[in-house]
């Protein structure tokens, strides 16, 4: 079944809301980047069934930064709130550009901070009933994006005519580990160099998740988002020189190095990179931490339609 995309909310003002056009559905998802203000005591998003004061509240996801930090979540129902939920954890530092994904599921909504998964909050309102998103307390926003349920397309290896039986199943969604699918297999189920199209090409507010292990003798490894004969984002740690190089090849020139910032990954350890595409920039996060903003040197982001991979890794999950 297909359904009607519907467009981001760019740069929007907090406190916000903003409808959900077409409500929920099993495996859609909401997409939120921006950063958390210095000094932040809390904020919360909020899944509502109508923008009304005093609507129920299906989720309300709710960063607290006082005592160590911690997020409660809980439901709004009747104008009366639940059981609070709390996950002693802070997963959005004060002062930093975050990306939180709300996939929505048959039992409950599965919440992931920066690319890694957070925590699943099982529903108590049919999330049927859902039709507006808002944000409220001490961020500032960047997008607020929606993904619906995405078509399926087997990936494709780099090397036509050849697909390893493993390719020909692949979860849509990042899986948190202990749900049925290894975080780390013991043999990698990718082909590398690996490529893969990214249909309808790149928008604010689409991530783009990958997992893997980096080899314990690794040189390199090359993160590619293409269009046409081009590179709009070419991410490349570099173990032989302790850097990770950014860079876009337009008209078959390349542009201007940029090697600042850490080295997040390390060889012989697991990763997961989740790519976050914002109107104006990309923010790479590494194992649950940003690691890089790259601005858009090509604009055109609808054009930017294939994810390359290549060097000395192996990939357990990609996910476009």
């Amino acid at each position: 079944m297909a359904f009607y995309q519907q467009q981001p909310f760019y740069n929007p003002r907090v406190p916000f809301s903003g409808p959900i056009q077409g409500g929920l559905q099993d495996g859609k998802s909401i997409i939120i980047s921006g950063r958390v203000l210095p000094g932040a005591n809390r904020f919360h998003v909020n899944l509502q069934c109508g923008s009304h004061a005093g609507a129920d509240v299906a989720l309300h996801f709710n960063p607290r930064y006082e005592s160590m930090g911690y997020v409660v979540n809980n439901t709004y129902q009747n104008r009366n709130w639940g059981s609070e939920e709390r996950k002693h954890e802070s997963p959005f530092p004060q002062g930093q550009a975050f990306t939180l994904q709300i996939l929505v599921a048959q039992d409950a909504y599965k919440i992931s901070t920066n690319g890694r998964h957070f925590v699943d909050y099982r529903h108590r309102i049919p999330f049927t009933r859902v039709d507006t998103v808002a944000v409220e307390g001490m961020v500032e926003l960047n997008s607020v994006a929606f993904q619906n349920p995405a078509p399926y397309f087997p990936p494709q290896p780099a090397f036509p005519g050849y697909m390893p039986p493993q390719a020909c199943f692949q979860p849509q969604y990042a899986v948190p580990p202990g749900c049925g699918f290894p975080a780390y297999p013991s043999a990698p189920t990718y082909t590398v160099p690996y490529k893969t199209v990214i249909n309808g090409g790149l928008q604010p507010g689409k991530n783009i998740v990958i997992h893997g292990v980096v080899n314990p003798n690794a040189s390199r490894i090359t993160f590619n988002l293409r269009y046409g004969s081009g590179i709009a984002l070419h991410y490349n740690p570099r173990f032989d020189e302790k850097v990770v190089v950014r860079n876009t090849n337009q008209m078959e020139n390349w542009g201007t190095e940029e090697r600042f910032g850490d080295m997040p990954f390390q060889r012989g350890q697991p990763f997961q990179v989740t790519i976050s595409c914002n109107p104006h920039h990309y923010n790479v996060f590494v194992n649950g931490n940003q690691a890089h903003t790259y601005k858009h040197r090509y604009t055109r982001l609808g054009d930017i339609d294939i994810l390359e991979i290549s060097g000395d890794l192996q990939l357990s999950l990609v996910q476009v």
